[in-house]
This record gives C-alpha cells, structure tokens and sequence, in this order.
C-alpha cells in the first residue's frame, strides 16, 4: 500500500502526544524529539527485580531450580511406577494379560454383573498338540504359536474384552455384556480363525487347533467357582473327539 505524502516535504504534520513532544518557541526550529520505551519490569515468584536483594534473588533462584529438579524426578518416577505396573500385569511372552491381571479383572466382571444383572462369560481355550509341536519343530516354534494365537484372540475381541494367557497353552477371554450364546458364537468364530491361519515356519505350514469351554456368570459366584466351571468345559469338549473315536 502506498503512504501519502505530507504537505510539507520537512516534517510531519502530526506530532507525538503530550508526554512525548513539545512545542517549538516561536521562531526556532523543531528539535527532533524521541519517545522512550517503557521499562520492562522483570519479577522473579511475582516479585519485582528491584525489591530483591543479591542475596533473596539468589536463593529464590536455587529454590526454582531445586523445585524443577523434583519435578522431574516425581515425573521419572511415574513413568517408572507405570512400567512396572504394566510388567507385572503382562504377560512374558505375548501383549496380553497374565493370569494375575486376569484374576483381577474377573472379580471386577462378577461384581458388575451382580450389581446389575447383567451376565458376562469366560471362555477358556487350550492349544490342541503344543507338545508335539515343540518336540518337534523347537520350543521357538512352540512360542511362536502361541504369540499367534494371543494375536488372533486380541483381534477378534472387543477393547472392552480382557485377553489372557493362563500359563502354559492356555489362554483365557473375558466378554463382557455376553450370554452363553454370544460366547459360544465368538469362541467358534475364534477357533475357526485360529485354524485357518497355520503358522509359516521355517518353509513349513503347522496347523493350529483349540478346544474352548465357556462359563457365562451373573455374579453371586468366587473367581475359583468361575474358573473351575470354564476349565472343565473345555476339557469336557478338548476329550470328546477321543471319546467318539
């Protein structure tokens, strides 16, 4: 944009405001006049540079550093306090909770479900042949299916849903807001991903196979009661194909 010339080619025609200008005696020439920069007032905690000694500056000073450097300390120490909270509640192997973590969030599922009469299930699963597997192809071979397994059940659940390995070959599903039909529908929908992906390894394809019991819960019962009841169902269906057989 351009600036539009003054009248006078010398001097503008407004002046600077009454703390900042004065006005020429008659006859004598405009001295140039500038307007100074308001002081910048610097505090330390609120309190004005200049009603600080030497002395207070300096230990307010040391108290802000020393008050930072807890700070950070406090933050490291949650950060830490979090990752083992989180090594405690997973499992070694797969990202997925433990038993302990499991456990845990049973009884908050059964105290749910007592409160508000809705039923929630467990599936319990077991790994068909992991024996034979390890003794077969290595113990590798063996965590690696497991690792695969854990991985089709987290993908196959809701975020609501708690996902566990039990120890050894045995994994456990909480669903929450679920009767026996919807854990059953699940745990077969499950199972059938399960065996339609054999692990890859080393060149060779190894099916996966699992049994699954489920026990749909609407409180009033102990997490044993609860864990018991799954376990059983599953090896009741695990020995049903050597019973016909």
């Amino acid at each position: 944009m351009k600036i539009p010339q003054t009248r006078s080619g010398s001097a503008p025609a407004a002046r600077v405001g009454r703390a900042g200008a004065a006005s020429p005696a008659a006859g004598a020439s405009a001295a140039p006049t500038s307007v100074a920069a308001p002081a910048v007032a610097t505090t330390i905690m609120g309190i004005p540079d200049d009603e600080l000694t030497p002395k207070v500056r300096q230990a307010i000073l040391t108290l802000m550093g020393e008050v930072d450097r807890l700070r950070q300390e406090v933050e490291r120490g949650n950060a830490r306090i979090s990752y083992l909270e989180k090594l405690a509640d997973e499992d070694s192997l797969a990202p997925i909770a433990n038993r302990r973590a499991f456990v845990r969030e049973l009884a908050r599922y059964i105290a749910f479900a007592e409160r508000y009469g809705t039923p929630s299930s467990l599936i319990y699963f077991d790994v068909n042949g992991l024996k034979q597997i390890n003794d077969t192809y290595g113990h590798a071979a063996g965590d690696s299916v497991l690792l695969q397994i854990a991985n089709t059940l987290l993908a196959n659940v809701r975020k609501s849903d708690v996902v566990a390995r039990m120890g050894g070959d045995e994994f456990a599903v909480l669903l929450s807001h679920a009767d026996e039909k919807t854990a059953s529908d699940k745990a077969q929908a499950i199972v059938a991903k399960i065996e339609a992906s054999p692990l890859a390894w080393n060149g060779q394809s190894i099916p996966l196979a699992v049994a699954f019991g489920i026990h749909t819960f609407h409180g009033g019962e102990d997490i044993g009661t609860a864990l018991d009841a799954a376990d059983k169902a599953m090896y009741r269906q695990k020995k049903a194909p050597e019973t016909k057989g």
